[in-house]
C-alpha cells in the first residue's frame, strides 16, 4: 500500500485538492471561511519542478476548480498561474525552522494575491455606486483566508515536501539500480 501511495503520490494529491476544496471541513475554518486549499499543493510541487511547469500546473488546477465550482463571472486561473510561476522561482534553505516559517509566509502572500485577483474580477464585473458596501466584507474574508492559509501551510506543505523527497529518492534508487544491471 505504501509503495502504491508513493508511486501515485502526484495523482492522489492532485485529486485530493478539489475534494477538500469542495468539502470545506469546518474544523479548519473561522466563521465559515476556509484556507485557500490549492496553494498547499501548488507550493511544494512548483518549488520542486520549476516555474514554467508550476505555471502549467496552476492552469490545470484552476481549470479543475473552475469546472467544479458554480462561480459565474470570475475564475481562479490567473491567481493560481501567477502563484505557480512565482512558487517555482523560490528556493528555500535547509534550515528547518526557516523553511517552515517560509511555507506559511509564502502561502499567505499567495492567498492574498489569489483573493485580490478574485475580488478585482468581481468588482470589475459588478461595478456600481454601491460597491463600497461590498468591499468591506470581502476584504475581511480575504484577510481571514490569508491568515488560515499561512497558519496551516507549514504543517501541510512540509508533509507534502517530505513525501516528494521520499518519492524522488525511491525513484532515483530504482533508476540507478536499473542502469547498473
Amino acid at each position: 500500500m505504501y509503495k502504491f501511495f508513493l508511486k501515485n503520490f502526484f495523482l492522489i494529491s492532485f485529486i485530493s485538492i478539489p475534494i477538500i476544496f469542495l468539502w470545506h471541513p469546518n474544523w479548519f475554518g473561522i466563521s465559515g471561511i476556509q484556507p485557500y486549499w490549492p496553494l498547499f499543493w501548488l507550493l511544494p510541487w512548483s518549488m520542486n519542478i520549476g516555474s514554467i511547469k508550476g505555471l502549467i500546473f496552476g492552469l490545470f488546477l484552476g481549470l479543475v476548480l473552475d469546472s467544479l465550482t458554480n462561480s459565474i463571472g470570475f475564475t481562479q486561473i490567473p491567481g493560481l498561474m501567477l502563484c505557480g510561476f512565482w512558487f517555482g522561482k523560490i528556493n528555500l534553505k535547509n534550515n528547518i525552522f526557516w523553511g517552515h516559517f517560509s511555507y506559511g509566509l509564502i502561502c499567505a502572500i499567495g492567498s492574498f494575491i489569489c483573493g485580490s485577483l478574485n475580488l478585482s474580477q468581481i468588482l470589475v464585473q459588478n461595478f456600481s455606486k454601491d460597491f463600497f458596501l461590498f468591499l468591506n466584507p470581502s476584504i475581511k474574508i480575504i484577510l481571514i483566508q490569508v491568515f488560515l492559509t499561512g497558519f496551516f501551510a507549514p504543517l501541510i506543505c512540509s508533509q507534502i515536501f517530505k513525501f516528494l523527497k521520499i518519492s524522488r529518492e525511491k525513484n532515483l534508487l530504482k533508476y540507478l539500480t536499473r542502469t547498473k544491471n
